[in-house]
């Protein structure tokens, strides 16, 4: 009797078990085929979702840049009814300085 033997049947040994995985990985990779234009089709998905973020961020850019010209030009258009303190012309502004 040798040494191997004796072990016992379960033989679980770490080499074992990776061999036995490399084998069946092996065979479950030798089963996959890709097709001829995948990375083509790939490719062109890809460059054609770039193109619609790309347009998307130019019309939310445009848009942004729209709505804040409106609201400043419709900002800057509420002029008072009234003449302001700063351009009243009376004589409570201060004196001008002599040189």
């Amino acid at each position: 009797m040798t040494h191997r033997d004796t072990t016992p049947s379960h033989d679980a040994s770490p080499q074992r078990t990776e061999r036995e995985l490399q084998q069946a990985l092996a065979a479950l990779a030798g089963e996959v085929h890709a097709a001829p234009d995948a990375y083509r089709t790939a490719r062109g998905e890809w460059l054609r979702r770039e193109r619609r973020r790309r347009l998307v961020l130019a019309v939310l850019i445009a848009v942004v840049f729209a709505l804040a010209t409106l609201i400043g030009l419709w900002v800057l258009n509420q002029t008072p009814a009234h003449p302001g303190v700063i351009f009243s012309g009376t004589a409570a502004s201060l004196p001008r300085p002599h040189p």
